[in-house]
């Protein structure tokens, strides 16, 4: 199940990395290759970032690393999950640190064009969901079983969601079964795109100043989670090849291991860089920690990362190529 996670952050500059992180939509910067990119012999690596703060934080902790241990040139690109995957194939970056699953994509570039090699996991599982506020599924148990969302599509309704329930989305550009399980599932719900992570994180906190009941797309590793406690709701259980058919879909998203990917000659060619980032395996404990740092703290990301790595020295000397 692909990751629709997680337009471009300029409402929320801050949680941003290098040209530009749950759960997520960027400006579509493909044509905007780095000068980095597959340069073969230089010391130099170009990362893919995506919008969302979690995969943000993965690149300011790996650039951190990088540049401070082990001398090399960083640069990062932001670009939209499945355009990131052709930026890759086609060397214009060097590695995607956070993927959340695009299978057509690593049958056409791994499987069939060989231009694309798997990098190993990230060591954090993604899972998409819809949530509500905790404070409204403590006074509302049963708004947790999908069937009994339309007794409170009243409550979900806005001015943006045209009679019905506001189902809220972050950008267009995540990849999402919402409008296919809403009419599949019956719901009397609208799908309503914030536009990016950053403007759905200030609806969700808007809201929950205000302890209005909301229901929204979200995901977990997630920071908010530790300013706005959520409770998901629980959908028809996922089976695997019940979301294959993107029109049919009336399941629940998976849980995702998600996955890093090379360049296939820097995978071969990248030297320790490339051994580094093999070896870049993180909890999302830590990469919330760094996420909070980055969203909440409003710290640049590589102060964020300077200081996670100043705390976490005996998990990222592992990292390091002997």
């Amino acid at each position: 199940m692909t990751r629709i996670r997680i337009a471009a952050l300029a409402a929320a500059a801050a949680l941003t990395v290098g040209a530009g992180l749950t759960g997520c939509g960027a400006a579509d910067m493909t044509r905007q290759s780095s000068p980095y990119a597959d340069a073969a012999g230089s010391r130099t690596v170009t990362l893919s970032t995506q919008s969302w703060v979690g995969a943000q934080a993965n690149v300011a902790v790996a650039q951190y690393l990088l540049e401070h241990e082990l001398g090399y040139r960083v640069d990062t690109v932001q670009i939209d999950e499945v355009p990131a995957w052709d930026a890759l194939s086609q060397g214009r970056v060097d590695a995607i640190l956070e993927d959340w699953g695009h299978p057509e994509q690593e049958e056409r570039y791994i499987d069939g064009k060989g231009t694309i090699a798997r990098g190993g996991d990230l060591g954090v599982t993604g899972h998409i969901g819809w949530f509500v506020p905790t404070y409204f599924a403590q006074q509302h148990p049963d708004v947790t079983d999908w069937k009994n969302l339309n007794k409170y599509a009243d409550q979900f309704r806005t001015a943006e969601s045209g009679g019905k329930g506001q189902l809220l989305d972050g950008s267009p550009s995540y990849v999402t079964n919402d409008k296919a399980l809403v009419k599949n599932l019956g719901l009397d719900l609208q799908v309503v795109f914030a536009g990016s992570e950053a403007a759905q994180i200030t609806q969700i906190k808007q809201f929950a100043k205000e302890k209005k009941p909301f229901l929204s797309y979200w995901y977990e590793p997630q920071w908010l989670f530790e300013k706005v406690p959520m409770t998901e709701v629980k959908l028809p259980e996922y089976e695997k090849g019940c979301d294959a058919d993107p029109e049919k879909v009336a399941c629940a998203y998976p849980h995702t291991p998600l996955q890093k990917f090379f360049n296939a000659r820097f995978a071969k060619d990248g030297g320790d860089a490339a051994a580094f980032l093999k070896k870049f395996h993180w909890t999302k404990e830590m990469q919330n920690d760094v996420a909070l740092m980055i969203a909440e703290e409003k710290l640049a990301p590589q102060e964020a990362a300077a200081r996670w790595v100043r705390e976490n020295r005996a998990t990222w000397r592992a990292w390091l190529p002997a």
